[in-house]
């Protein structure tokens, strides 16, 4: 785990936008998945302001969604709805490079028609589909990528999209961990003193942190990068 601390959940942001977005759109094209949630919503209005909004290469990026909860894309729980809101209808992404999850169909028929999806756009390592980029956020439960706690198995899946359910019961489609771990580059990006005992607790590797699928994730690759305001 590598981590890079800044002082505010904006500068952090514009750390992360750099890495996750201008860098990789600017070595040629980028494939990169992005979460939802409130975190997130920061990173998607700076992006879509000055200087950032010209430093990407829009026509070099095509985007992706780790998660998606099961709502039509005009609900206020869509991540895709926000980020349209936030961040498409402001920058110059060619359309048909922006792969939604649908979450007004059914979950299990989607999670399996997304897993082609991608399939079919992105190279494999063998085994997986491999994203440039993947941005994951983290839950004050410890989950990412919509994998709960109580659903572990996620995070060995072999079908690339499989169905999580929250805790709260609503369905939603997520990005499975033997996926995640193939990408080329993966992030963090954590804000926030809800945030912190999670990290505190994976950052000096409690017994109880490996309860946390954010856990596993970082404890199978010892590359992936933590972007945060949390004092670790």
């Amino acid at each position: 785990m590598i981590i890079n601390h800044y002082a505010t959940p904006e500068e952090v942001a514009r750390a992360v936008a750099k890495e996750a977005f201008v860098r990789p759109s600017e070595r040629g094209w980028a494939h990169i998945a992005v979460s939802g949630g409130s975190t997130p919503r920061l990173l998607f209005e700076l992006l879509a302001e000055e200087p950032l909004r010209s430093a990407v290469r829009w026509d070099k990026v095509h985007l992706y969604w780790v998660d998606e909860r099961c709502v039509p894309p005009t609900d206020p729980e869509s991540n895709y709805g926000m980020t349209k809101a936030t961040l498409l209808d402001h920058v110059p992404i060619p359309k048909d490079q922006v792969h939604r999850i649908a979450g007004e169909n059914d979950p299990e028929r989607e999670a399996k028609d997304y897993s082609w999806l991608v399939g079919a756009e992105l190279p494999f390592d063998g085994n997986y589909p491999v994203f440039d980029v993947i941005i994951l956020g983290l839950g004050d439960d410890g989950h990412t990528s919509s994998i709960f706690p109580h659903q572990m198995e996620l995070l060995k899946t072999e079908q690339p999209y499989a169905v999580g359910i929250s805790p709260k019961g609503q369905p939603r489609v997520a990005m499975t961990g033997p996926t995640i771990l193939a990408a080329r580059q993966l992030l963090f990006h954590a804000t926030g003193e809800k945030k912190a005992p999670i990290l505190r607790a994976i950052a000096a590797k409690t017994p109880e942190a490996k309860a946390y699928p954010a856990d596993y994730i970082l404890r199978h690759r010892h590359d992936i990068a933590v972007y945060t305001d949390v004092e670790l």
